[in-house]
């Protein structure tokens, strides 16, 4: 999971966004997490984009398994997130309301952020 992050480093589609700056995999339960955090923020003010999309799947066998015996079952799904990419924008709201929203959000995710605008 080495180097810094080639696509999604700029804003496109909001006028601020949440920024990784350390490598992790985001857990689809953490993305949807972050999710809830920003749309009760905004309530019905603004719009936002969520860039990134747990396409990892993730095996795991059970406690009690012998060595052996082949790969587990798909436990849960994972978004590769690398350092630089902005994994969430946001729009129609004063920035001061958008950095409040963006930072709670970011305390549900497992990677340190910070907040950009465009």
């Amino acid at each position: 999971m080495g180097g810094q992050a080639t696509r999604l480093i700029n804003i496109s589609f909001g006028s601020f966004g949440l920024k990784s700056t350390e490598a992790c995999w985001v857990n689809s339960r953490q993305i949807e997490s972050a999710r809830r955090v920003l749309t009760r923020y905004i309530k019905k003010g603004g719009k936002i984009w969520i860039r990134i999309f747990p396409d990892k799947p993730v095996t795991k066998k059970g406690g009690e398994m012998p060595m052996g015996k082949g790969k587990g079952p798909v436990d849960h799904y994972v978004a590769v997130v690398k350092p630089g990419m902005v994994m969430f924008e946001m729009e129609g709201i004063p920035e001061v309301s958008a950095k409040e929203a963006l930072t709670l959000a970011g305390h549900k995710l497992p990677v340190k952020c910070k907040f950009v605008k465009k």
